[in-house]
């Protein structure tokens, strides 16, 4: 075990999973990071749907944390498969999990950030801490400046403090990624199963989809039996505020979005009907795929804060997770001279593994919503199925 991190202070900026499995894995080599997190408590907020996590990546970080054990008790490897329909109801193409060629099982947010929590020692989360900025100290010392009115220094950094981060501008002046053209709104459907069965049956098992062009309808089980539905719109940035949607009533809300989806098939349009949870915009942002960082010898970044990217391939969680990984192994595993070196060889890495998964997330997002959606993504699905 190299010595790097002995007698530094550590700062994990950032209570997601890539800034959970950082802390463990450094935990797990003998260090005691800190983890500063904005939310008030491990319930102050709902954390989404679900994740497929991957063997070479998410899955590859659970090992290393000694977490595997934990995972496989709470994966659903069955919410693998997937149906994808046109907007007539007509099925275009199907994965069946038994047929996928990599074990990707799908995990619940919240399960997978409390099994995180759970795994680490008493004390290393501070919860409560929203970052305002990330600065530099009179000694050239990166400190954090909270809205407490509280500001601490540090040897290292971690900025996993997702899309806006505040720890990036030591790093980079691309300061916020950028909109993507598309917003999905959220909701769900509880106890899908017995309310509403047609809707249930569309969706099971595992995740669905009805696309069209500029548009989407997705629905996905988690462990509790609800269906979270995610509605995708081609619209201009800053619509959910711009246009005369009130969110803040579901009904009026329900009936202007299903106005979005004139002449699809009944059954699809249930789903919508059928949402018992709020509405809520998500517009969807990304990084460019390529980028160049300033080099600094005790600052850093993982996750979304580093590489943000819209979620259609399933990479973003399993690259942040990745992230962690890489950067605990080059600063725990002996191989390099000084914390600069291990995160200028993690950072040469990285940005060259993110100018992959970022450009085929945001092709992928074509093929969902291009002119022939849905043909593009169902080619790819028979592909992944063993179908031509």
């Amino acid at each position: 075990m190299t010595e790097l991190l002995t007698d530094k202070r550590v700062a994990i900026v950032g209570g997601g999973p890539s800034g959970l499995t950082l802390a463990r894995l450094l935990q797990c080599a003998g260090f005691a990071p800190t983890v500063f997190e904005r939310d008030a408590s491990a319930k102050a907020r709902t954390q989404g749907g679900s994740l497929d996590l991957h063997p070479d990546a998410a899955q590859l970080a659970l090992r290393a944390a000694g977490l595997t054990d934990a995972f496989e008790a709470h994966c659903r490897p069955e919410d693998q498969n997937y149906t994808i329909y046109d907007q007539h109801g007509t099925v275009r193409a199907s994965l069946r999990a038994e047929d996928a060629a990599d074990r990707n099982p799908e995990i619940d947010r919240t399960t997978l950030r409390d099994l995180l929590i759970a795994s680490l020692a008493p004390g290393t989360i501070q919860w409560g801490k929203r970052l305002v900025s990330a600065e530099r100290d009179d000694a050239g010392k990166p400190m954090l400046v909270f809205d407490d009115g509280s500001q601490e220094t540090f040897d290292l950094v971690v900025g996993c403090d997702g899309g806006w981060s505040k720890v990036r501008a030591l790093v980079t002046d691309l300061a916020a990624p950028d909109y993507t053209g598309m917003t999905w709104v959220q909701s769900i459907i509880r106890d899908a199963r017995n309310r509403y069965p047609g809707v249930a049956d569309l969706v099971h098992p595992g995740s669905a989809s009805a696309n069209g062009h500029g548009r989407a309808i997705m629905g996905q089980f988690d462990e509790k039996g609800a269906i979270r539905v995610y509605i995708a719109l081609a619209v201009p940035e800053g619509w959910a505020q711009s246009s005369s949607i009130d969110f803040d009533d579901v009904e009026a809300a329900r009936t202007a979005l299903l106005g979005y989806f004139e002449g699809w098939a009944p059954e699809l349009l249930d789903v919508i009907k059928a949402c018992d949870g709020d509405f809520m915009p998500w517009p969807l942002h990304s990084f460019p795929p390529h980028q160049e960082w300033r080099p600094r010898g005790d600052v850093t970044l993982c996750g979304d804060a580093a590489h943000m990217m819209p979620p259609y391939t399933g990479r973003g969680v399993n690259n942040a997770m990745l992230d962690s990984y890489e950067l605990a192994r080059r600063l725990t595993g002996g191989d390099h001279a000084s914390i600069a070196e291990a995160i200028k060889s993690y950072e040469d890495e990285m940005l060259e593994r993110m100018e992959g998964a970022v450009s085929a997330s945001l092709g992928l997002q074509d093929a969902w919503f291009g002119p022939d959606a849905p043909e593009g993504v169902a080619r790819q699905v028979r592909e992944m199925a063993g179908h031509a």
